[in-house]
């Protein structure tokens, strides 16, 4: 018995779909493809298109309770990703994050904000050995910071304009993203 191509294809598709139901290998299968996805630098966005922080009053405590406010980084360049540790894209793109985070940490204030308990934001990074800034917000986010979709990153510029608002997985790791980081820090 000859198998047919239709017959090939139709048996992939029943296992893919079976893979996709079962919850241990969903998850792997998403952030996978996510990672693929996210081999994409955000896009910048145009000088006329760029919207200003209207309020800097956001209170976030970090992952050892301790206090920030946002008001502290009026006039640096601002980097936020807003995520959760059940998210495949938020996944993804960590390690994108660590990276850039890594080389530009002591220049660009990174806010990495998730909603979740402290507990199970320090376990996924331990457990994924990631040291970006992990924050919970007590007030809530500027309206220009705030998306129902995660992840959102955010780039802001030293005069409170948005310069990269990307609702999704992207590749922050990448030259473009590190050549907008420098020439907004020289500004």
């Amino acid at each position: 018995m000859k198998i047919k191509k239709p017959q090939v294809y139709n048996l992939l598709l029943l296992v893919f779909i079976v893979l996709m139901i079962l919850p241990q290998t969903r998850k792997p299968i998403q952030i996978g493809v996510h990672s693929i996805l996210g081999l994409f630098s955000p896009s910048i966005k145009n000088i006329e298109d760029r919207t200003q922080i209207s309020t800097y009053n956001w209170q976030l405590l970090d992952v050892n309770s301790h206090q920030f406010d946002f008001n502290e980084t009026k006039g640096k360049v601002v980097f936020v990703n807003l995520w959760a540790t059940w998210c495949p894209p938020c996944i993804a793109e960590m390690p994108n994050m660590q990276k850039i985070y890594q080389d530009y940490g002591d220049k660009v204030t990174f806010l990495f904000v998730s909603n979740e308990k402290s507990t199970k934001v320090s376990a996924f990074l331990n457990k994924k050995n990631l040291t970006i800034p992990a924050y919970y917000p007590i007030t809530n986010n500027p309206k220009e910071i705030s998306s129902t979709s995660i992840p959102a990153t955010y780039i802001i510029d030293k005069n409170g304009f948005i310069v990269v608002e990307k609702i999704g997985v992207a590749n922050w790791n990448s030259d473009a993203v590190r050549e907008l980081l420098d020439q907004l820090l020289s500004e």
